[in-house]
């Protein structure tokens, strides 16, 4: 049976060579989704290592020693276009900046890793547009990037990571760039979201806060772990005044069920703006987002 398990053993890594080596990981070891899927926050001060290791745990970089095995296979003896494939294929990706290519409008962007891996223009859109209709994105299908608010802009980074099934969602400080109310919303429909789908969340963050909503917190140092403990974040922030409900789209996955299962709501309003919005074929045309998932 097929578990989305990554057990990382004794990895290290350095920057530089010779006198200006730097090391970044030493003999880091750490499971992630052990007993099912989790929340994890990686946190530590500037330079600790703690984007290397998200990095280096989602074969975005090859350690320099040590093993990565995510179903069987070691991702730290696979060569590049090796890791590309499994990226594209087992993992989803958040960025704080959202990442999202200014000229498509959210249902592009969202089919765009679908259309990549060689799925159909329609197949990905209908798969697209179902989920960023459970994220509460309905009305926004035919908006650029340019055309909506950052919370929104995260959400459909957040269904962009989705719509593939990954078994791992790896996020570098997802809510950096957001207010606090703003970060906080995205942070608990990230986290319910991925757990949702039965897939385990890796976040980077400065922020105690985010922290605090995740169910496991691994604090780094010196490129090293000095701490790892469970936590009873569950993906509420802990500063939520006192009687405040969730928002609806907290929870808008029911567990395990596949997005392609469900109806696709009827948007009239998408075929229209679409044919105002074309652009190249995304399949040559961004190569850009493909390199910055590398």
């Amino acid at each position: 049976m097929q578990t989305n398990r990554l057990d990382a053993q004794r990895l290290t890594h350095t920057y530089g060579e010779g006198n200006s080596a730097a090391p970044a990981l030493a003999d880091v070891s750490l499971t992630i989704g052990a007993d099912g899927p989790e929340a994890v926050a990686i946190m530590g001060p500037s330079g600790s290592g703690k984007s290397t290791l998200l990095h280096v745990l989602a074969g975005i970089i090859a350690p320099a020693d040590g093993r990565i095995v995510w179903r069987g296979r070691d991702l730290a003896t696979m060569r590049d276009g090796e890791r590309t494939r499994l990226r594209r294929s087992d993992f989803g990706f958040v960025f704080q900046s959202g990442q999202l290519l200014p000229e498509l409008p959210a249902i592009e962007n969202v089919a765009l890793p679908l259309m990549l891996g060689g799925g159909s223009r329609s197949a990905a859109e209908a798969q697209a547009g179902t989920l960023l209709h459970r994220l509460g994105l309905g009305g926004m299908l035919a908006r650029r990037p340019g055309e909506l608010s950052g919370g929104q802009a995260q959400r459909v980074a957040i269904a962009r990571a989705l719509v593939g099934q990954p078994g791992i969602v790896f996020a570098d400080e997802p809510t950096g760039a957001l207010d606090r109310s703003t970060g906080d919303a995205v942070m608990s429909l990230l986290i319910g979201a991925t757990l949702g789908h039965g897939a385990s969340l890796v976040v980077v963050t400065h922020d105690p806060e985010v922290a605090a909503m995740c169910s496991r917190v691994v604090r780094l140092q010196d490129g090293r772990i000095v701490s790892d403990e469970r936590a009873a974040g569950d993906g509420w922030p802990q500063t939520a005044p006192a009687g405040a409900e969730r928002p609806a789209a907290t929870t808008p996955l029911g567990m395990g069920v596949p997005v392609a299962q469900a109806a696709l709501p009827q948007h009239p309003s998408y075929g229209a703006a679409r044919a105002e919005q074309r652009v190249e074929n995304p399949m040559t045309a961004h190569q850009g987002w493909i390199e910055a998932s590398r």
